[in-house]
């Protein structure tokens, strides 16, 4: 079992990124109206393991923000790697995770090396659609279910 550690949407694709402590997770506009939920997808939401992040960080030898990565959820104990198709509890939600979050040259673009460091291991996080809408909140707790 796993919590959520950090929450963050952005409102258009290059923005900053918001941090929350509570949102709502919708079909319509999928983590409280980021840009990327508002195309009803598999990539509406996204979700980065801290420790993977905490090994890139290493890698890259500096620390660096998670909210870099731009995913919308930052989870601590769950193992997210070649999970596809396991359904996730996030608070009251329930997410499909559809896939690895392949990192983009966007990456690059704030830390040089970030893009390649995220490729290896699915650090670069999940990506998932919305089964069940809810509310997620920090220290929420994060489990598999079904299957």
């Amino acid at each position: 079992m796993g919590r959520i550690i950090g929450i963050a949407t952005r409102k258009k694709t290059k923005a900053a990124m918001d941090e929350h402590t509570s949102v709502a997770v919708t079909f319509e506009s999928g983590v409280a109206q980021d840009s990327r939920g508002k195309k009803r997808n598999n990539r509406q939401v996204t979700i980065l393991s801290s420790e993977s992040w905490h090994v890139t960080c290493q890698e890259m030898q500096q620390e660096i923000p998670w909210t870099t990565r731009r995913a919308n959820f930052f989870v601590k104990g769950i193992e997210l790697e070649h999970k596809t198709g396991a359904l996730l509890k996030i608070g009251t939600a329930i997410l499909e995770i559809t896939g690895e979050l392949e990192p983009c040259n966007r990456m690059d673009e704030q830390v040089q090396g970030l893009t390649k460091a995220l490729d290896t291991n699915w650090r670069g996080g999940v990506t998932c659609k919305i089964i069940e809408e809810g509310t997620v909140e920090l220290n929420d707790t994060v489990t598999f279910v079904g299957n």
